[in-house]
């Protein structure tokens, strides 16, 4: 299989259907933010941390492949006349936002309460978590802009924003296991 296919040299690409869209149409944005989000998510998960964190983040990435392929569908080519679905795409389920949920509360139990905002960094690892938080909101962002234009599935939207929120909490819980300093952010005074 060919990497290079010329076809998108005047500025298009395909969505999963065949429909033509320009590069910087906002559902490629959408999923390419996933796409960058997803990369962030192998450079947490090639880190030195235990083997159930990176068990949660291949996961993860399973899901945002799927995110990735929802965002990528033409919506108008998914369905068929009748409403039955033209295309295999998987779905986000319930069960996916709970699994975060779930795994949040597990590490918030060994962690002391939050009672500031905490800066980024502390761990090269733990500044990895936090620019994965970053890049997710951004592609939340970008999926609920595109929301507004073609609704998109709740439960994928719902993800996004539970994944954001996961990715806090790893990293406060990994600057819990890697003993590194949390540092608070204390307004200056003027």
């Amino acid at each position: 299989m060919k990497i290079y296919t010329k076809t998108g040299d005047k500025g298009t690409t395909a969505l999963f259907g065949g429909t033509r869209v320009p590069k910087h149409h906002i559902r490629i944005e959408s999923y390419g933010t996933i796409d960058e989000l997803n990369s962030h998510m192998g450079l947490i998960r090639d880190q030195d941390i235990n083997q159930n964190y990176k068990d949660v983040i291949t996961h993860i990435q399973d899901r945002l492949f799927t995110i990735g392929a929802i965002l990528a569908t033409d919506p108008e080519k998914a369905l068929l006349k009748n409403g039955k679905e033209r295309l295999n795409i998987p779905k986000i389920s319930p069960e996916n936002i709970e699994r975060l949920e779930k795994e949040m509360d597990t590490m918030n139990e060994a962690l002391p309460p939050m009672t500031h905002f905490v800066l980024p960094g502390g761990h090269q690892t733990v500044s990895f978590c936090h620019i994965a938080r970053c890049v997710c909101r951004r592609a939340e962002r970008l999926a609920t802009a595109l929301d507004e234009i073609e609704p998109i599935e709740p439960h994928t939207l719902m993800y996004l924003n539970r994944l954001s929120d996961y990715l806090f909490v790893l990293a406060r819980k990994l600057t819990f296991d890697l003993q590194a300093d949390e540092i608070k952010w204390m307004p200056e005074k003027r």
